[in-house]
């Protein structure tokens, strides 16, 4: 970084919260984009705005005990950062994942603030979760895990306060389990988790959201540069909600979806795939997605899903996990003739990758823009709760694209205010920080 004051901040955030390179990493994207912005702003950096929004407002860190089906105690830990509450209480999702620490949980919850405050909804920044694997565990075990779980975090959360939802690990099983405890620990039946089923105060159009947020952003994107999804092939990583509904998205613009992914390898469907059977493999069955080559011997199955960037392809929708494609992939994806590259998950290019897509002028959008589809949804599910209504699939829908295409418009907007023209990394960065930094400005930095 070229600004002394934010290079010496960089370096404060990773003295102070070592080890935690995630963290690291999308601190010091959201800085380096900040740089024009401070230089023409000095009172951003008087007043110690930067300063205040790396730091998370509160950190909840507890112990989860629960009874495995062999009547053995196990123990996970449990996480809540309370990030950012500036324009709205905290909202942001919970992810149950092995791979989850202190530090994850901060990086997505940094994300969050971001991308909350692009959506133009009175929501702030938070995230949370668990080390905690619900894969291949019961319906039973996973149901005293939440119950143990949500039996903490009940303490630290409210419709008013702050408003967990779903991630990685945690679907409508798991929203279900933790929704009833908490009503049963506070005798409370609020909106205060989202992504719940329409039976008890879910919203229409939630599952969908990301994956079809996705897509109305990428559409968006194509359009303002000539170009559109039909025709054109993609490949999507992942096999997940936001992968899945991604896909569905993609060929009702006109696209063929020719390949999906989940951590054990990639199938490659020449012929489009199909996605019926891809829900009933992993939504229904909950099986891997080799299992899809017994029913289409056509298709080709391949070990080690990062070999998805070597198909090719005209769109590539990163939609699995954080980091999974870097440098050499994304000079793969550009060799073979991609055009542009929308992000699904939470942050799943490196710095690197970027950087070549920025430099090769290939469309590019950032997760927090890209994937916001699924915490406006939420946000839209708070709001129906707050009424006690129901909004159907139709109204959502229509909310969410145009929700999308906004955030769209306004990081592009602001890259182009600040000199970057076309990088929505940058654009994404500073249009959602703004509207953070002027309302702790008036608040009073908090």
């Amino acid at each position: 970084m070229k600004n002394e004051y934010l290079s010496s901040l960089m370096q404060r955030v990773i003295q102070r919260n070592q080890g935690e390179k995630e963290f690291h990493q999308a601190v010091r994207e959201v800085l380096e984009s900040l740089e024009p912005v401070v230089e023409k702003h000095p009172e951003y950096i008087k007043k110690g705005v930067l300063e205040c929004i790396v730091e998370p407002e509160r950190i909840i860190k507890f112990r989860v005990p629960w009874v495995d089906d062999n009547g053995n105690v196990q123990v996970n830990r449990g996480f809540r950062v309370q990030f950012s509450s500036s324009i709205g209480p905290y909202k942001g999702g919970l992810r149950f994942h092995p791979s989850v620490y202190e530090g994850i949980i901060k990086f997505l919850g940094f994300e969050q603030i971001f991308k909350n405050s692009l959506t133009g909804l009175p929501i702030g920044g938070g995230k949370g979760g668990s080390d905690f694997d619900p894969k291949g565990k019961s319906d039973m075990e996973v149901m005293r895990f939440c119950q143990s779980f949500m039996s903490e975090l009940a303490k630290h959360i409210g419709s008013y306060t702050d408003i967990p939802a779903g991630d990685i690990g945690v679907g409508s099983r798991e929203i279900g389990y933790l929704f009833g405890q908490y009503k049963r620990v506070t005798n409370k039946f609020t909106g205060v988790i989202t992504g719940k089923s329409i039976e008890y105060g879910g919203s229409l159009a939630r599952r969908e959201a990301t994956g079809f947020g996705l897509c109305y952003f990428t559409d968006a994107m194509l359009r303002d540069n000539g170009e559109s999804f039909r025709n054109k092939t993609v490949v999507i990583s992942g096999s997940g909600n936001v992968a899945i509904y991604a896909a569905k998205k993609t060929r009702h613009l006109g696209g063929k979806v020719v390949a999906l992914s989940d951590s054990d390898g990639y199938i490659y469907d020449k012929n489009g795939i199909d996605l019926k059977l891809v829900k009933q493999i992993k939504e229904a069955e909950r099986k891997r997605i080799k299992t899809y080559i017994s029913v289409h011997p056509d298709a080709e199955y391949h070990e080690n899903c990062k070999g998805i960037w070597q198909i090719k392809c005209d769109i590539a929708l990163p939609c699995a996990t954080e980091n999974e494609l870097d440098k050499n992939d994304a000079e793969t994806l550009i060799s073979n003739g991609c055009i542009a590259v929308a992000e699904g998950a939470n942050m799943p290019s490196t710095p690197e990758a970027i950087q070549v897509f920025l430099e090769n002028n290939i469309l590019f959008g950032p997760a927090k823009a890209a994937n916001a589809g699924g915490v406006a949804t939420s946000a839209l599910e708070m709001s129906q709760n707050s009424i006690r209504d129901a909004w159907d699939f139709e109204t959502v829908d229509a909310k969410l694209k145009e929700i999308m295409e906004n955030i769209y418009k306004n990081s592009s907007a602001a890259a182009e205010e600040y000199g970057m023209k076309g990088n929505l990394v940058a654009g994404a960065n500073i249009a959602g920080f703004l509207k953070v930094a002027n309302a702790m400005m008036e608040q009073g930095v908090v």
